[in-house]
């Protein structure tokens, strides 16, 4: 990778994804990209920044053309729970922002980077130690977007040679930016009440328990695939990765290990719960441990420990 364009690089994913390629490739060999959301000094921190939608396409070459692109981490999609709310906006973005990334990179000889998810699986798959190939009927209009996703990218690879790769993400954790509109938002949203009131009115029922993981370990994931050789790549796209497999009472417990006062309630939102029961409750990541060395780093009382510790500095709770 030697030029490299992030798309959706304000999001969670992105703001963090960023910093680090910055300081593995260089600033002035990151562009990044965003869409309505302003970015931060600190994720721009001298690099190429440009606002564009990327179901525009004639926008998209002429950066990639630019800038001598030679890679792409297409981050830019609307979340679970906000899709199931403007599903037609949802495959719009999703589906023919992909299509736009994979024909630039097909014309320009880019690799691309496109990240699936849990929401890929379905009701029908098995919840327990989800096989990296299994059923994949997800009923939500995100999930059949990832699945779509996964199978244009895989056909881009065998179609062009379009050097396509992606993880299957579970739910992700971080300090730096707050969620925008998944399934799991809660498990960020709760550090954030612990800390400023000593509750947490949570939207999924207590014994929900998901695939999780640390930003740092997602980050470290995706430079790690798009760096990985690619004579022992098997799969291609929509690796399985996890980290933890916890529920909001887990987390809670864990919490309050810290912050003794802490409670936690729930009124669960039936809509973010649905979507919930369809996902796995733990993902078989064998395949990306063997074809490209994946090791998580954080467990979940480590990533605890240092979403806290990080969250008083930010939140200058001293």
């Amino acid at each position: 990778m030697k030029k490299i364009l992030i798309t959706g690089a304000t999001g969670q994913i992105g703001s963090e994804l960023t910093l680090a390629l910055r300081n593995k490739y260089g600033t002035e060999n990151i562009i990044i990209a965003g869409h309505k959301k302003s970015p931060s000094n600190e994720l721009v921190g001298g690099s190429f920044y440009c606002n564009f939608d990327v179901r525009n396409a004639k926008v998209l070459n002429k950066i990639i053309e630019t800038h001598q692109v030679d890679s792409i981490f297409h981050l830019a999609s609307l979340l679970s729970a906000v899709a199931e709310h403007k599903p037609q906006l949802a495959w719009d973005i999703n589906m023919n922002g992909l299509l736009n990334i994979l024909e630039a990179a097909r014309q320009f000889n880019c690799s691309v980077f496109f990240p699936s998810s849990i929401g890929a699986f379905g009701s029908d798959t098995p919840a327990e130690n989800t096989p990296q190939d299994t059923i994949q009927h997800p009923n939500t209009i995100y999930g059949i977007s990832k699945v779509s996703g996964e199978l244009l990218c895989n056909y881009y690879h065998q179609r062009y040679g379009v050097n396509t790769r992606g993880l299957r993400y579970p739910g992700l954790v971080s300090y730096k930016t707050l969620a925008g509109g998944g399934t799991t938002d809660y498990a960020v949203d709760i550090f954030y009440a612990a800390l400023s009131e000593q509750h947490y009115l949570c939207f999924l029922k207590e014994d929900t328990r998901l695939d999780m993981m640390y930003m740092p370990d997602a980050v470290n994931a995706a430079i790690n695939l798009m760096e990985a050789d690619d004579a022992r790549l098997l799969h291609r796209n929509g690796f399985n990765v996890t980290a933890m497999s916890f529920s909001p009472q887990m987390l809670a417990a864990e919490i309050k290990k810290h912050i003794p006062d802490f409670t936690i309630d729930y009124d669960v939102d039936p809509v973010r719960q649905a979507i919930a029961d369809s996902w796995p409750r733990h993902m078989d990541d064998r395949a990306a441990r063997e074809e490209w060395g994946w090791r998580p780093e954080f467990g979940l009382e480590m990533m605890v420990k240092d979403m806290l510790a990080k969250l008083v500095v930010k939140l200058h709770l001293f």
